[in-house]
């Protein structure tokens, strides 16, 4: 296999002309008699990253499905940015898990008591909690911002390993 001597792209044998660029790759008999590219490739060049996606993209899905999501960015992206937000993703919508799983619990309780009512709103500000920390992150890791929550922060700086980001 050949190369352009143009462009770099391989050049497979009996084409007369570069697919890429067009350059005559030379006689179509004896096969192509291209240089092999020696510099690099002419043109933008394109550096994957680290999970094929923005830093901003990412940061924003970390936040996705909540600390599910988080647990996967910060085992797959080792970007700072991104592992601050799947950080804090992890630490704020865990609590929030474990909130909600400790308010359910707290169900049986608050209704032997009659304070049905109590729960419901709990409940709904929790969730209307949830929603608003949702939106507001993912808008904000999706502009390239850091909104450190204040008590999260900390933890997901510790947890992503980079405390002075």
């Amino acid at each position: 296999m050949a190369f352009c001597s143009r462009c770099g792209s391989s050049i497979s044998d009996g084409v007369a002309f570069c697919p890429q660029c067009g350059v005559p790759a030379g006689p179509v008999m004896g096969g192509p008699t291209v240089a092999p590219a020696t510099g690099p490739a002419v043109g933008p060049a394109v550096t994957p990253m680290a999970s094929g996606l923005s830093e901003n993209v990412a940061g924003l899905l970390c936040y996705l499905l909540g600390w599910l999501t988080g647990i996967i960015f910060l085992l797959i992206d080792k970007r700072p940015f991104v592992r601050f937000h799947a950080a804090q993703s992890i630490v704020v919508f865990g609590a929030l898990f474990i909130c909600r799983i400790v308010l359910s619990f707290g169900l049986i309780g608050l209704h032997i008591f009659g304070l049905f009512a109590l729960w419901g709103l709990i409940s709904l500000v929790l969730s209307l909690l949830t929603l608003i920390l949702w939106i507001v992150l993912m808008v904000t890791a999706y502009q390239g911002k850091r909104l450190e929550i204040p008590i999260a922060a900390p933890l997901a700086k510790s947890i992503a390993g980079n405390p002075t980001f």
